[in-house]
């Protein structure tokens, strides 16, 4: 699927993506870049629980825990500042 910018910056997401990620009228989404891959687009959720789960499962896909101790952990789920 293709889409086009405009010259504010948007983009519209087509709407097989919209409902593939789940993402409704209202819904808070995060962009970032990720370096070999381009840019993600993901729904946020509003339950700091489930944001908290979806970082850690981030997290366990990214990073090998072998090794680390309780500190580095800790500071592995605190995020980017």
């Amino acid at each position: 699927m293709t889409t086009k910018m405009t010259v504010k910056g948007q983009v519209t997401l087509p709407k097989a993506v919209r409902d593939a990620a789940g993402i409704k009228p209202g819904d808070r989404v995060e962009v970032r870049h990720v370096r070999g891959v381009g840019v993600v687009i993901e729904r946020r959720p509003d339950d700091a629980r489930e944001a908290f789960r979806l970082q850690l499962e981030d997290i366990s896909r990214r990073q090998p825990f072998k090794g680390l101790n309780a500190d580095a952990l800790t500071d592995l789920t605190r995020g980017e500042d």
